[in-house]
Formats: C-alpha cells, structure tokens, sequence
C-alpha cells in the first residue's frame, strides 16, 4: 500500500467528524435551518473552554508580566483583523472587534476598563467619546446660531469599525509552576488599539503616535464569549477554532513592548527612544529572558 492510499483513507475516516463543525449544513432543508444542532448534538454537546487549573501562589516559583503588542498587518495574525465587511458575509463569522464590542453593548461582557491595571471600570457608555466623533459643519453653526435646528445632513458623524483596528495590546504572565514543573502563560488583559477617532481623518496628524486603547477586557471573565465565537480555519473550514483557542495557545504573532520593572513599569521606548531597531533587539531579549528561566530552572 502506498502512501497516497493510506493519506486517503485517513482522510475517509476523519471526514465524518470533520463534518460535525459546520452543524446541520448538509441535511438544512432551508438556509435558516444551517448551524442548528439537532436534539442529539445539544446532548451529548460538551463545548466548553477548558477551566484554568487552580495554581496555588506557594507553587509559583517565579513569575513575569509583559505587555505585547499585536500588529493586525502580519499575515499571521489576520484571523483577529477580518472580516471586517460583514455585510455580505454570514452571521457566524465575525472579527475579534466586532466579537467584543457586541456583547459590551448587550451587557455579556461585564468586565471592562480604561487601563491594564485593571482600576478603573468602564460603561459602554463611557467608551463612546473614544469610538465616536460627531462633528457639525459651518452650515450647521449657521442653523444653530441662527436658532434654528441643525439639519442632520449638516452633522458629520465617524465611526470606529473594525477595519480602523491596527493592533491589539495583551497582558499577561509568565510563570513556573514548580508542581507541573514547567513555564506556563495566562493571558490576563486584551484591548484594540486604533487611531484617535477625533483625528483619524486628519492627514497632518502622525498616526503611529495618535494611537489610543479604546479599552481593556478582563480576559477569564470573557473566555466564554470568546469561545462560543469562532475563527475562520485556513486549513480546513470544516474545523474552525475559537478566538479563546487561538489566544490562548499563543497562535498570533506578538512584541513585547513593557515588562514589569522596578521603575514604574516603564515602556521599552521610555529607555531607548527614536531607534525601532533596538527596541525590537530589546524587546528579543526580554522574550529570551523569559524562556531560557525553564531551562534555568533545571539547571545545576
């Protein structure tokens, strides 16, 4: 038997499960009928994201926070970018953006805040100022002198989509847990980070510097939002993954740009300023730092 022979009869026995991911598509007697689990699915349906084990703070031997930036424009990362047209696209398929910003509105995701130390809690009615800019034109300022009411075509109202999304900034921890005897990572924060909207169409205006964090979630307390929320698979469609898979099995591409330090937690670019090349060596060696600690650790 040769080898193609074996591909396709592994092939053969893995479709049936395959098919399992896209539910009811194949026997839908109507579009409104795809994605609907039968009684017997929702039975024996266990989808639910793996619990976090308990990790007492005697068994943590040593530990490090960083904070990472993830660049939407690496091919690596686009499952969190897109889709960002979700007009002619099914409703099960959504960007990470999209994914939060609809279960803040609907009071699913609880846990919001306006920095990464967690101090400060937000409303979503509180992040409007952020993700929005309403602006009225000389014609409205007219009207409005005048004492009249402002037209709504004379009031220019922008936005924040997901296709503004440039980054992603994650905080997390690494730590060595001596009972499992190896180096573990929780990611603790996620927040999109977008141009100011107030001056997002301003071409005179440096964008690189005009990047705000719109917000920072409280990741465990999102997990099953996250997960019930699924990302496309390039290499297979039939078996998509949920943006809690992929975030925490570290499938993204990230830099880190701050580390928790004895001066304030200071940024990597407040000590090595006007020079991309050594920051990214600084932020290379801060990454080596923390993996070659489980090496370390075995070490006699």
């Amino acid at each position: 038997m040769n080898w193609k022979n074996v591909l396709l009869i592994g092939a053969v026995t893995l479709l049936p499960i395959s098919m399992v991911a896209q539910a009811n598509i194949l026997n839908a007697k109507k579009p409104e009928e795809i994605g609907k689990k039968t009684d017997s699915q929702i039975e024996n349906d266990n989808d639910a994201p793996l619990e976090y084990g308990y990790v007492d703070d005697r068994d943590i031997l040593w530990s490090k926070t960083v904070w990472e930036v993830i660049d939407l424009d690496e091919r690596v990362n686009f499952p969190l970018y897109y889709p960002v047209d979700t007009v002619n696209i099914g409703s099960d398929r959504r960007s990470l953006y999209d994914v939060l910003i609809k279960n803040i509105k609907n009071g699913k995701i609880k846990d919001i805040y306006a920095d990464s130390y967690f101090t400060e809690k937000r409303e979503f009615s509180d992040l409007e100022a952020t993700m929005q800019k309403i602006d009225t034109t000389d014609y409205g300022y007219e009207q409005y002198n005048a004492g009249e009411q402002v037209s709504p075509e004379y009031v220019n109202r922008r936005d924040l989509a997901a296709a503004d999304l440039e980054e992603y900034l994650i905080k997390g921890i690494w730590y060595f847990d001596k009972r499992q005897g190896e180096l573990k990572y929780r990611l603790l924060g996620i927040a999109p980070r977008a141009p100011d909207v107030n001056f997002i169409d301003d071409e005179s205006m440096d964008q690189e510097e005009n990047k705000v964090a719109l917000f920072w979630v409280w990741y465990p307390s999102a997990r099953q939002i996250l997960h019930e929320a699924k990302v496309f698979n390039q290499r297979n469609s039939a078996q998509p993954i949920s943006f809690d898979m992929l975030l925490n099995a570290r499938r993204f591409n990230a830099t880190i740009y701050k580390e928790d330090n004895v001066f304030g937690d200071r940024a990597i670019k407040d000590y090595i300023s006007d020079n991309s090349l050594f920051q990214l060596l600084e932020s290379n060696r801060i990454k080596e730092t923390i993996r070659d600690k489980e090496q370390d650790m075995w070490s006699y």
